[in-house]
């Protein structure tokens, strides 16, 4: 999820960088740019976390065809909400006005934390028998929009489909990537053991192999999905598989506790999110999801 330099004996800078992907041609069909800089944010500090740093700043990159104050100025408001959402700093970045390369607006970001080198969290120490919390997402997040994109073509973006998501289609694609960092933070913070912590993003809980244990995790009892991901795959006619393999299908992120810390690490994650629940446990079937 991100790179730790060692900077001196006792302290590392972790590294990352990500965007927003296609996610930024549904705001530009929609005319509307104000939440796709939280999930700028969101996509770095998220992925930061997950090696136990805490994420201290971030320079954004905009890449338009022709610079527009408008647009600019909504990525801005954006941009600023996730700073505030995760408790950082965006001291600077750049805006490229590349209208022989680029057909739109592309934007991305660069994030850093610090962490001590003997904290760092990279699901070694993971073991059969822990519990994992998960963490519920918002919707979509920022993944896997091609493929949403290709089901949910010909829907108007303006209205909800046979009112099944109680808001306009367009509004819940466009709903933010939930920042999972002030809650991190303080459970790195606290007594509970952290083992592991996972970012659920494109590969969905698969993304637990990421962790370097020799384990494998089981998924008994996942958090349930939003309407919209049930209205993708029946208009797209995806199967559960790619379902799995393509969104996080509820579930943003996961933490892996021993079992003996479960309910002290879900009283501190609900207190920021309620609907955070056990999902599963780590076994020793070794590479298996």
């Amino acid at each position: 999820y991100a790179s730790v330099i060692r900077i001196d004996e006792r302290t590392g800078i972790a590294l990352s960088t990500d965007g927003v992907g296609t996610k930024l041609l549904v705001a530009e069909e929609l005319g509307r740019f104000d939440t796709v800089g939280i999930d700028c944010v969101a996509m770095n500090v998220n992925d930061v976390i997950c090696v136990g740093a805490e994420p201290l700043a971030m320079l954004d990159y905009i890449a338009i065809d022709r610079a527009s104050p408008e647009i600019c100025e909504a990525i801005g408001v954006g941009l600023a909400r996730g700073a505030t959402l995760a408790g950082i700093e965006i001291p600077g970045g750049e805006l490229a006005q590349l209208g022989e390369m680029v057909h739109g607006v592309d934007v991305s970001g660069a994030c850093f934390g610090t962490v001590a080198l003997d904290a760092i969290v990279d699901g070694r120490r993971a073991a059969a028998g822990d519990s994992i919390i998960g963490i519920p997402s918002s919707g979509l997040h920022s993944n896997g929009y091609t493929l949403a994109r290709a089901s949910l073509e010909g829907l108007d973006l303006g209205e909800d489909p046979e009112g099944r998501l109680g808001r306009p289609l367009g509004e819940a694609l466009l709903e933010p990537t939930v920042i999972y960092v002030k809650a991190i933070v303080e459970l790195l913070r606290s007594e509970v053991d952290v083992r592991g912590l996972a970012h659920i993003t494109s590969g969905g809980v698969n993304n637990l192999l990421r962790l370097a244990a020799p384990v494998g995790y089981e998924i008994d009892a996942p958090l349930p999905p939003q309407p919209i991901f049930e209205l993708i795959r029946e208009r797209g006619n995806v199967s559960d598989e790619e379902m799995h393999e393509v969104f996080n299908m509820g579930c943003g992120f996961c933490v892996v506790v021993p079992e003996n810390d479960e309910a002290r690490a879900l009283d501190m994650l609900r207190t920021h999110h309620p609907g955070a629940a056990r999902v599963g446990r780590v076994t020793d079937d070794a590479g298996h999801v």
